[in-house]
């Protein structure tokens, strides 16, 4: 239970340290970049040791670790720049509620039974981010940007259920630890990559800043995944319901940290719609237990 805790802790840490971003006038993509060398480096100094040179010669997590990445990054930059401009509790809300597509594809592919409980969990959740995300109080500056959310509400989805099948699946041998520092790795070659072009094309300035802020970013964001992946086989839950628990306490968590520390507008709409989100996900979670 403490794992699952932590992992919360680490997810929620996340959207505020994006939203502190836009304050300090952080490039949330050189930011993003350094994370993963950040987060990468936590998971080898502090788990090098469960290394075992037979993971290379069982399943196929190399694969999944190299999608997962582009995934990692692609969907971070998405992240941060949803949160400066969606708000925090929306971005969270809509990164979280993608758990009713990794439902999906667990109750299709992995042959779990249909319940009622379940079809009304997965209603709700879309429900709730449709409420949540097309606000009419948008602002002329931020109009166009609730694709944003749509998109982080399937491809977090997607990532979901693949580090899920992974760990349950394709590790072998391979620890959680060293595959989430090995995606993250990945992650972080791609995005220099990007990085020195737009550099080279003087499309971008570096600045020491925000490595400062990568670094800052990447250790809660390991945590965020590895924790996540040791929490499926330590509370001895279904993963639906870990993953159930873990998304409404962050969406939870960002709601009262937008509200309070940010002082976002909370609309009857968008209340509404967060009501419909969380209660979908209790749906879910009892959905689990009687499962």
């Amino acid at each position: 239970m403490i794992i699952l805790l932590l992992a919360i802790l680490s997810s929620s840490v996340i959207f505020v340290i994006f939203k502190l971003f836009s304050f300090y006038k952080i490039d949330v993509f050189q930011a993003i970049v350094f994370n993963y060398f950040t987060a990468f480096t936590c998971g080898v100094l502090l788990y090098g040791s469960e290394w075992n040179s037979a993971a290379l010669t069982i399943g196929n997590w190399p694969y999944y670790m190299v999608i997962c990445a582009i995934l990692f990054i692609s969907l971070f930059i998405l992240m941060g720049l949803s949160s400066q401009r969606n708000g925090v509790a929306m971005t969270s809300t809509a990164n979280k509620m993608s758990m009713a597509m990794s439902m999906l594809l667990m109750i299709f592919l992995y042959g779990e039974d249909i319940t009622l409980l379940k079809i009304a969990g997965i209603s709700l959740a879309f429900i709730g981010v449709l409420l949540v995300s097309f606000s009419k109080e948008t602002s002329q500056s931020e109009k166009g940007a609730h694709w944003m959310l749509l998109v982080l509400f399937v491809g977090s989805g997607m990532l979901d259920f693949i580090l899920n099948f992974v760990q349950k699946y394709e590790l072998g041998v391979l620890t959680p630890s060293l595959f989430s520092a090995f995606g993250f790795g990945i992650a972080g070659c791609i995005g220099l990559s990007i990085l020195i072009v737009q550099i080279l094309k003087k499309k971008a300035t570096f600045a020491f800043r925000n490595v400062a802020a990568g670094i800052i970013l990447g250790i809660p964001n390991y945590f965020s995944i590895y924790l996540l992946m040791q929490s499926y086989t330590a509370t001895g839950w279904t993963d639906s319901t870990v993953l159930a628990i873990n998304n409404v306490a962050v969406v939870i968590l960002s709601v009262l940290v937008g509200y309070f520390a940010f002082k976002e507008n909370i609309t009857l709409r968008k209340l509404i719609g967060l009501i419909a989100a969380i209660s979908a996900i209790i749906l879910i979670y009892v959905a689990g237990l009687k499962a």
